[in-house]
């Protein structure tokens, strides 16, 4: 019985070898490298026309809000909301009652001390006194002159005028009010000019000069741009975002300030453009990467986006003219795979397909 168990055991043995090899054996075997279908473009140079879209606000020509000088109560109070009005008009006037009072007194005084001066004039002229009589008696009329300039100054803090010609804005304040130099009475505008400022990335601060233009778009339902006259450039690059802010006069134009508008700048035309469908590149942490069709396998080189368009990018490094760029399919490929291109397309056609699929979703 023992023998016959050992023989089974033994045959049981060989065969599980025999399976292990077998296994071994088809593993072993390759399966045939399948091929990847893609879609490729051969890249040109071509000329294209930089324009770059920010983004910008409107400002007012002149703006200022309008706050009393002094503390007090108000008793006269003139803000005709949403109307015109001229400058140095009369806004609003603070209780002043003591400060006339003062000015009044120090004039009476003043008008005692011009007459004591001229008759010691006269005296000093015939020796009656001697001359530091004199200059006291002149030295109190220059003085009751500053008195009189100080509290006309003061007087002159309770009258809020308008500093400029503009629209006044909504009123916030009420007559009989007490309000201080941090209280809020109105803001003034001047809308006959338009300001736009917007920033733009430091790189494109060569094609920005004072006096050039740029278009302004007020309004994107309507789709029209009206021209817009660089006047200032800030000199400061804005240190957390690297860019320029830029000022720019809006002629014939009423906005509200403070809308948003787009901006297109021209930054000139460039001769040899490289242009990729934008699904073509493959962003990652540190670099853009694009497949090229080398040998009939895929190839990933490392490559810098410049200008984007709406459906295509500009290469400026790691491609080259003639190279076979992969456009469909990139998700698919892997370093060295074996592709089959089945169609080599244009730019155009990437874009019409493209368009075809955002239409039919």
């Amino acid at each position: 019985m023992t023998k016959q168990i050992s023989l089974v055991l033994g045959v049981l043995f060989i065969l599980s070898l025999f399976s292990a090899c077998k296994n071994k054996q088809d593993l072993s075997k390759k399966k045939p490298e399948a091929d990847i279908y893609v879609d490729a473009l051969i890249a040109s140079s071509q000329p294209i026309t930089n324009t770059i879209e920010v983004n910008g606000t409107v400002v007012a020509n002149e703006y200022v809000e309008l706050h009393p000088e002094a503390s007090g109560r108000i008793t006269y109070l003139n803000v005709p909301e949403g109307k015109r009005i001229a400058a140095g008009t009369v806004i609003a006037c603070i209780n002043n009652a003591d400060l006339e009072a003062q000015l009044n007194k120090s004039k009476v005084q003043l008008d005692l001390a011009e007459k004591t001066e001229e008759r010691n004039k006269q005296l000093l002229a015939v020796n009656g006194i001697n001359q530091s009589d004199y200059d006291i008696s002149l030295n109190a009329v220059n003085g009751f002159k500053a008195d009189i300039a100080y509290n006309q100054a003061l007087l002159d803090k309770t009258i809020l005028k308008a500093p400029f010609s503009g629209i006044i804005g909504l009123r916030q304040v009420s007559l009989g009010a007490y309000v201080s130099p941090t209280t809020l009475i109105a803001t003034l505008l001047q809308l006959d000019r338009i300001k736009i400022d917007f920033t733009l990335p430091e790189g494109y601060g060569s094609v920005l000069k004072v006096g050039g233009t740029v278009d302004v778009e007020l309004d994107a339902a309507s789709n029209t741009k009206k021209k817009a006259r660089i006047i200032a450039i800030e000199p400061q690059v804005n240190q957390s975002s690297r860019s320029l802010t830029v000022r720019a006069i809006l002629e014939n134009s009423n906005p509200n300030p403070g809308a948003f508008v787009k901006v297109y700048v021209n930054a000139g035309v460039d001769k040899n453009a490289i242009l990729v469908p934008t699904n073509a590149l493959i962003p990652n942490d540190k670099d853009n990467q694009m497949i090229l069709v080398k040998n009939g396998r895929a190839s990933f080189v490392n490559v810098t986006a410049g200008l984007r368009l709406a459906n295509n990018v500009v290469i400026t490094r790691g491609l080259k003219e003639g190279d076979t760029v992969v456009v469909t399919g990139v998700l698919f490929a892997r370093p060295k795979a074996k592709l089959d291109v089945r169609s080599i397309k244009t730019l155009d056609q990437f874009a019409a397909l493209n368009n075809n699929g955002s239409n039919s979703k």
